[in-house]
């Protein structure tokens, strides 16, 4: 009897079929572990997911409902808007005030989808920033981009 006779033979469909549940698994516990973009429930980075806010594209100009009922209609509020042109975040600021800024992380490209209190928190690697964009803690060392706003009644508009 040679040492192979002891050995189980396994057909080689069966060995495909557990290598690639294997690389399933792996694959599964990679994406598992990395920081996501996930705009509900709970985060990693500690904040809240941002409201979404109902926005409408004409050219380059963004047009945001901020009436009642919406999470901008009073002073404080802050919302994440997605549009063709890019995803902005967006803060009222004052009765007749707002700011605009662009949701893409300096640090790495991530869309800002959270807040805590008055900041914006990246999911990614846990950067965050002011209502007017300001960096206030890293990775990140650059602020966002910020848009010249306009309200007008109840909508939020700037030129992007």
């Amino acid at each position: 009897m040679s040492k192979l006779d002891v050995i189980p033979t396994t057909s080689r469909r069966e060995f495909c079929a557990c290598c690639g549940r294997a690389a399933g698994l792996l694959a599964l516990g990679a994406a598992a572990g990395c920081g996501g973009n996930s705009s509900t429930g709970p985060s990693s980075s500690g904040g809240q997911a941002l409201p979404s806010a109902s926005a409408t594209v004409s050219g380059r100009t963004v047009s945001i409902q901020a009436g009642a009922g919406t999470t901008l209609a009073s002073t404080g509020g802050m919302a994440v808007a997605q549009t063709s042109i890019g995803t902005f975040l967006v803060s009222r600021t004052g009765a007749t005030s707002a700011t605009a800024l662009t949701a893409v992380c300096t640090h790495e490209g991530c869309t800002i989808t959270d807040f805590s209190g008055s900041q914006f928190i990246c999911p990614c690697h846990g950067s965050t920033f002011t209502n007017t964009g300001a960096v206030t803690k890293g990775p990140a060392n650059r602020s966002l981009q910020q848009f010249n706003t306009q309200v007008t009644g109840d909508v939020i508009s700037f030129t992007a």
